[in-house]
């Protein structure tokens, strides 16, 4: 969709060029959507169609988060659900019910989510994954790791090298920290540093994962083909076991520099905040974590829609585009500037028309931020209806966003610069994590406490030499086990 010129009106938001597209969607282009690239889908006329989110879910087998799962968080953790889930810009999730099985009987998990870093700064859209999962941190109160995925950046980005991209993590983990994160129970670290340095079973992971996935199930996911660079091949390994508890063998207390990986820890499971884009590479390791060794359970995984670009629906922030984005190290004239003059407008052409007919605020992008970042659902009720009656003018959108905005970005400039050096280096320090978990869990009935004593069992056999028999047992039950994802030859 075009971009619109900034007025204090702003021009038509193509209402009827909106349901035009509606009526023509059986012939559009469809949207596109992998961890590398995102493409809306494009009417007859070529207008860019918002996303669609629902279809996204049934293509993918993922489940919508409903009333009742969200009743269900809130009893179960005591705490209101963030806004982004109340108001359904988290959408969609697999097994997050199973991980309230756990936290609510008390069991351990863990938080992992990444950035991959193509710039030097984050934009807000990157902001909001970390924000989200600042705040599950803060309400379950266990471990987390952040990824820096360097070596993918440098491996899909032809123009930039890996020295590049290594300067990178480094600006882009103090960004990380900034977001409120707590030391004594975040590790977040750099591939292309961590494999050399404490990650020796996080790379014995890569490995043994990697013996397990075939080429055609790793095309199937991502569309390689015979032109496609082996390290881009490899590397879905890597993302892959991050979301393995034996990757981390220091958060737990276990050796780091044993031959041995925990059966113990390998049962321990795994949540992941992230954006919807990244699922396929999780639907890869649901259907293989049962072949490990040591199986591990299937990730659980909650998604996020994307942050709408600056230029209006079916666009998405980008960090290569300055105007789609607004950055977290941008100034006040900045965001005022590009909210101003990019920021596309859902109001009418003239202010008759406007009044008369009111705006859209479903396709107004100064109103979708403030979706994100303003806390108040009175006031953004009130916004919407005003807006959509006509009694708020565009000019008066834009003003609302640009103040929110500027003080969300400034509020973590100011928190950006106390991250130094050493703080930077203590959180990518491999050490053990402290955490307290849930403080009134509900025990489970003895029998539930088998598969740990069994996982117990595993891990002595597998020490003693005789850990050939469970290694044939998981991948037995990788061959046998009825999988839930798409199939791989389908995406």
């Amino acid at each position: 969709m075009a971009e619109k010129p900034s007025t204090d009106l702003g021009e038509p938001p193509s209402v009827a060029a909106l349901s035009m597209a509606e009526t023509a969607t059986k012939h559009a282009t469809e949207q596109q959507i992998d961890p590398w690239s995102v493409s809306a889908a494009m009417d007859e006329q070529g207008n860019a169609l918002a996303f669609d989110y629902e279809a996204i879910s049934q293509k993918w087998n993922t489940k919508l988060i409903d009333k009742d799962l969200l009743e269900r968080f809130e009893r179960v953790t005591g705490h209101r659900p963030h806004r982004w889930l109340r108001r359904g810009l988290f959408f969609s999730h697999r097994d997050f019910n199973l991980i309230l099985d756990y936290y609510e009987q008390g069991k351990d998990f863990f938080l992992y989510t990444g950035r991959g870093p193509s710039a030097g700064s984050l934009h807000i859209g990157h902001s909001i994954p970390f924000e989200f999962t600042k705040w599950l941190q803060d309400v379950f109160d266990v471990p987390l790791v952040v990824m820096l995925t360097d070596d993918e950046k440098a491996l899909f980005k032809d123009n930039l090298t890996f020295e590049e991209v290594m300067e990178y993590s480094r600006e882009n983990a103090k960004d990380i920290i900034a977001m409120g994160f707590d030391i004594k129970k975040t590790f977040i670290y750099s591939d292309l540093k961590f494999v050399g340095n404490g990650g020796g079973h996080f790379f014995l992971n890569t490995w043994e994962f990697s013996k397990i996935v075939n080429f055609n199930q790793v095309r199937g996911a991502f569309g390689f083909d015979n032109s496609t660079n082996t390290g881009r091949i490899f590397f879905p390994n890597l993302q892959c076991v991050a979301a393995f508890a034996t990757s981390y063998p220091f958060i737990w207390g276990d050796d780091p520099l044993s031959d041995f990986r925990s059966a113990k820890t390998a049962a321990i499971p795994c949540l992941i905040p992230c954006a919807i884009d990244q699922d396929p590479y999780f639907r890869l390791v649901r259907d293989n974590s049962l072949r490990m060794r040591f199986p591990s359970p299937k990730p659980a995984l909650i998604h996020s829609k994307f942050l709408t670009a600056l230029q209006g629906a079916g666009g998405k922030m980008s960090a290569s585009n300055p105007n789609s984005a607004i950055f977290m190290s941008d100034t006040d004239k900045q965001i005022k500037n590009k909210i101003n003059k990019h920021a596309f407008s859902g109001g009418r052409e003239t202010l008759e028309l406007h009044r008369e007919l009111g705006g859209d605020p479903d396709v107004d992008v100064s109103y979708q931020y403030l979706t994100y970042f303003e806390d108040d659902d009175e006031k953004l009720e009130r916004i919407y209806r005003d807006y959509k009656k006509g009694e708020m003018l565009t000019g008066d959108m834009k003003k609302e966003c640009i103040t929110l905005m500027q003080g969300y970005v400034k509020s973590f400039q100011e928190a950006r610069a106390k991250v130094t050096d050493e703080i930077m280096h203590a959180f990518m320090k491999p050490r053990k994590l402290e955490w307290a978990g849930n403080p009134n869990p509900i025990k489970p009935p003895p029998s539930e406490s088998k598969p740990q004593a069994a996982a117990e069992g595993a891990e002595a056999a597998g020490q003693k030499g005789q850990g050939k028999r469970a290694a044939k047992r998981a991948a037995k039950a990788g061959k046998t086990g009825k999988g839930d994802e798409t199939p791989a030859a389908a995406q």
